[in-house]
């Protein structure tokens, strides 16, 4: 079985940057990772800041916390695996 690129092609990161927790910060991420976050935050109700405050505050209660981008596409992928799974 072959594989093919994505649609989309392979796009490196994009910088954005986001208030949590009353702060600023930039986040790079791929921009599939960030239509990912953008369509889990409508489907939860949040603001993207929102759902990035929450995925961050589970990230910071790990014995090792990752940084962010890699706690978020962390997050995503278990979110796909997840809803593949149901």
């Amino acid at each position: 079985m072959s594989i093919t690129a994505p649609p989309e092609g392979f796009v490196g990161p994009v910088k954005r940057s986001i208030t949590i927790a009353g702060h600023q910060t930039s986040i790079s991420l791929e921009p599939l990772f960030w239509t990912a976050l953008e369509k889990a935050a409508v489907v939860r109700g949040l603001p993207l800041s929102a759902l990035v405050a929450q995925i961050d505050a589970l990230r910071i209660e790990a014995d090792a916390p990752a940084n962010l981008a890699s706690a978020l596409r962390s997050w995503l992928f278990a979110e796909a695996r997840d809803h593949v799974s149901r």
